[in-house]
């Protein structure tokens, strides 16, 4: 069927909020006059997106929203109206999905950052496969995903939403959620009933922003944009994401919303890629600082290789680009082609779809991920603690669901069975004040009930940290980030801090307990890197925590008194504000440092549950011409667990690239893998392919003659060297 020109604008449009195109009213889903409207505008639509969405922002909440068991009805009404007052073509149904569907009664996980301490690809995986079938069960095509971007900077505010700082970290668990989401069908093939398309996020280098700030620049140079930024993008790539969310941020000056070389020329020229585009909320309307109206900025993002908008109203003057000649018919079809080919592949011309898969017990995934989530830092001997000793706890987040589960979370119920806090998973077992929950100063009251508590306690439990926490009285920006004062807001998108030291009402809790001689065990339930100096030398146990979800007190519980923590530390954590910056792989510098902080990192990547590890080697040497082809280095691993009982621990392995005239990393993760290790000796084997050893400067793998040391705990004193050679046997290295 031949689309008019009016009827193809439609198709690349995403404008509607879809909680203001249905309204649940009298226990039916009613369109508005807003859908009617558009519609009426375009004679069809590419996308909706937020039907479900249930948060603060879209007040949509459980008096008001879609009762989750009548999900597919609401969808099938706007469905049926679009379609029989359009153009017949059916419109995609698109939702967030960054930690679990932002739906009534979707199934909240631990957030990016907490699966990234896991550093489990496998349950990464089925998570995914989970919030998949919960999507489409509901009638959701596309699904919304975080995890592109790789933490730089931990004043920015959506640190929780990647998986770490390291880009193979990053790598290996978007691959996994691809994976996972889409039921492994690539390029153009079929996504069967029980998964959804992913339309990854963010394409690229937001957590390159300058000073940390949501959506600044980034000012870096193209190896540090391949090496760094391009590869978990590149893993989703090849393995046929459906589509990528263009970021807000620049590269070098250029807008992505606007950049040809890496929407067209790195993405589907390079990479040979060719899925959907979509630009981020509004992210279109904001290249008028770059273009002189509407219609040139729309222009701007269609040639770059945009598809489909997201709350945009620049792309509807998409005519007026065309007949202004700053766009090509052509390109307009292009893109109109992509949404079209993206219906098609998940069932919306009536292909017969794939049967979906057996369902999958999402609860016992989400407490495994939590309890992968506990990272224990430091332990001078107080855990495992005793389960007769009497407990004081204190701190904010002790008994406060809401912060544990993250931003983009939908309001849940507030007896939900599955939800625990630290306090309500130790029950009768500890002694606390409500006082303590107090996030600004504590008066005098408050501070005589903390030392009441922990005069008559054995041992002190704080639990300290920050906040996504977002209100329905809160202010919000156009695309739905904080946007005004939230005091009990310490994290999410809008939220980036200029310093990242724990406040001083929570030091003071830290140092009132430390006065009273009682053992100390710190808990830090947070979003983001924090300065914990001086925290750390507080406590005589400290335990760090990425946002872990619903279930995380009961994760925390089990840690303190069972051992189970068994996360590392996605991200380096800084030994003071200033510092940065503290990724645990940026390079290896000449110059010595600042003078009073001649160490900035105080906590590094990877720190947390290990074993001792000893890596062997195979004689380490390939040709780049084979590895190219695909062999492969062996290595194993022997891990020595001396206790009685099995363990359960992410075996990393590290490594420094010697490549001739190129400035080393102080070191990179070439790969991670999550193993139970029974007691006694366990010899594990990895391959280092192309992904590990090959050259990662332009965004792909490329094999170049290189040397690289590899080890897995300890120093690189402890390393093997593997070497790629050139034709004659031999790297420049060596020569």
């Amino acid at each position: 069927m031949k689309l008019s020109l009016r009827s193809r604008i439609g198709q690349v449009n995403q404008r509607l909020k879809g909680w203001e195109a249905l309204r649940w009213t009298d226990g039916a889903p009613r369109v508005t006059d807003v859908l009617r409207r558009e519609v009426d505008r375009f004679g069809g639509i590419g996308a909706i997106y937020g039907v479900l969405r249930a948060d603060p922002w879209s007040a949509v909440h459980w008096h008001n929203g879609i009762p989750p068991e009548r999900s597919a009805e609401a969808y099938a009404a706007v469905q049926d109206y679009v379609t029989r007052n359009g153009d017949g073509i059916p419109v995609l149904f698109v939702e967030e999905a960054p930690h679990g569907l932002q739906a009534l009664g979707g199934t909240t996980l631990p957030v990016n950052l907490a699966l990234g301490a896991g550093m489990d690809a496998d349950l990464t995986e089925e998570l995914a496969a989970a919030v998949a079938a919960e999507a489409r069960a509901r009638g959701t095509h596309v699904a919304l995903v975080s995890g592109l971007d790789v933490l730089r900077d931990p004043r920015w505010g959506r640190a929780e939403e990647c998986f770490g700082e390291d880009p193979a970290l990053a790598a290996l668990l978007v691959a996994a959620t691809v994976r996972g989401m889409q039921g492994g069908s690539t390029g153009a093939e079929p996504i069967d009933a029980g998964h959804v398309a992913v339309v990854a996020k963010h394409f690229a280098a937001q957590g390159a922003g300058i000073g940390g700030r949501n959506g600044s620049g980034a000012p870096i140079g193209s190896r540090e944009l391949g090496e760094i930024h391009l590869r978990p993008a590149f893993a989703a790539a090849r393995l046929g994401v459906a589509g990528f969310m263009a970021a807000y941020n620049d590269i070098d000056g250029v807008p992505c919303s606007a950049n040809r070389a890496l929407l067209t020329g790195k993405l589907r020229g390079e990479w040979g890629w060719d899925g959907v585009v979509m630009a981020d909320g509004t992210a279109i309307d904001r290249l008028r600082d770059s273009a002189p109206d509407p219609a040139a900025a729309a222009a701007l993002a269609l040639r770059a290789g945009v598809d489909l908008s997201l709350w945009d109203e620049a792309f509807t003057h998409l005519e007026a680009a065309l007949d202004r000649g700053l766009a090509d018919e052509r390109d307009l079809d292009r893109a109109v082609d992509r949404v079209l080919a993206l219906k098609r592949r998940v069932g919306l011309f009536g292909e017969q779809a794939p049967p979906s898969p057996p369902a999958r017990d999402i609860a016992t995934l989400v407490d495994r991920a939590a309890r992968q989530a506990v990272v224990l830092v430091h332990d001078r001997g107080v855990l495992p603690l005793d389960p007769d000793v009497t407990i004081a706890l204190i701190g904010p987040n002790a008994d406060d669901l809401a912060a544990q589960l993250g931003d983009y979370t939908p309001p849940r119920h507030a007896d939900d069975p599955g939800a625990s806090t630290v306090r309500s998973a130790l029950g009768d077992r500890a002694r606390y004040t409500p006082g303590s929950r107090v996030r600004t100063a504590l008066g005098q009251e408050a501070l005589a009930a903390v030392d009441e508590v922990i005069a008559r306690a054995g041992v002190c439990v704080l639990v300290l940290g920050g906040t996504s926490r977002r209100g329905y009285d809160d202010e919000f920006a156009d695309n739905g980030a904080v946007d005004g004062p939230a005091p009990d807001t310490t994290n999410g998108e809008g939220v980036d801090l200029a310093s990242i030291a724990l406040p001083e009402p929570q030091l003071d809790l830290a140092r009132r307990a430390r006065a009273s001689g009682k053992p100390i065990v710190t808990v830090v339930i947070d979003g983001r890197p924090r300065a914990l100096t001086e925290l750390a030398e507080l406590s005589d146990a400290l335990l760090v925590v990425p946002f872990p979800g619903p279930s995380g007190g009961a994760a925390i519980v089990s840690a303190l008194f069972d051992g189970t923590g068994s996360g590392r530390l996605p991200a380096s954590f800084p030994v003071a504000d200033g510092v940065f910056p503290v990724a645990h792989d940026e390079r290896m510098e000449t110059a010595r440092g600042y003078l009073d902080h001649p160490r900035p990192v105080g906590i590094p990547f990877g720190s947390g549950a290990s074993l001792p590890a000893v890596v062997r080697a195979a004689p380490g040497t390939v040709p780049a011409a084979d590895l190219g082809r695909g062999s492969a280095v062996r290595l194993t691993v022997d891990i020595t667990n001396p206790g009685a009982a099995p363990v359960s621990v992410a075996v990393p392995l590290y490594g420094r690239r010697h490549e001739l005239g190129v400035r080393p990393r102080r070191r990179s993760l070439l790969t991670v893998r999550r193993v139970t290790c029974p007691p006694g000796e366990t010899t594990i084997e990895f391959e280092l392919g192309l992904d590990e050893l090959g050259s990662w400067a332009t965004g792909r793998p490329v094999a170049v003659p290189v040397e690289v040391d590899v080890w897995s705990t300890g120093e690189t004193g402890h390393a093997v060297r593997v070497r790629v050679t050139d034709e004659d046997g031999t790297t420049p290295w060596q020569r």
